[in-house]
Order: structure tokens, then C-alpha cells, then sequence
């Protein structure tokens, strides 16, 4: 039995306090997540928007590293004209 559970943030909330005044608990956070708890674990985190689109735009690019040095690996690469970008 686990009684012990990992918050990744510094600010949680319940759920009662999330449906009582949503955008409060997200200002809370101050632009970080923050773990919304039932009975007391965390059942999922709340993002703000800024910060969701940070870690979108951080995964593609990483995903574009991972091609590139793939590339890089195989020789497989494709001549491009910057004139032409």
C-alpha cells in the first residue's frame, strides 16, 4: 500500500476550492501548474494557457532535435537554399 504521493508542484488545491473559484486557484500558482488533489492525491494538474503552449512548442522542438540528429546519424541530408526559406 503507497501511502506517500508525489506532488510536482509547490501550490495545490482541492477540488471543492477548483469548482468554488476556478481562476483563484489558478492565480494562485502565479504562471506555475498547480495539482488539484481528491482526497488528498492528485488527481491532475491545471496549466495555465501560457505555460501549456511553452511546453507544446518545447516538445516539438525537441522532437526536431531528434530528427535532425538522426539525420546527422545516418547522413541522410537534404541540401536547402536559405535564399529560398
Amino acid at each position: 500500500m503507497n501511502l506517500t504521493n508525489n506532488i510536482l508542484t509547490d501550490v495545490s488545491a482541492g477540488l471543492t476550492q477548483l469548482k468554488n473559484n476556478p481562476m483563484g486557484v489558478l492565480e494562485e500558482g502565479h504562471g506555475a501548474p498547480v495539482a488539484i488533489l481528491n482526497r488528498n492525491k492528485p488527481a491532475f494538474y491545471a496549466v495555465p494557457a501560457a505555460l501549456y503552449e511553452k511546453m507544446v512548442d518545447e516538445l516539438e522542438n525537441i522532437e526536431l532535435m531528434k530528427m535532425a540528429q538522426e539525420a546527422y546519424e545516418t547522413g541522410e541530408f537534404v541540401e536547402v537554399d536559405l535564399d529560398s526559406l
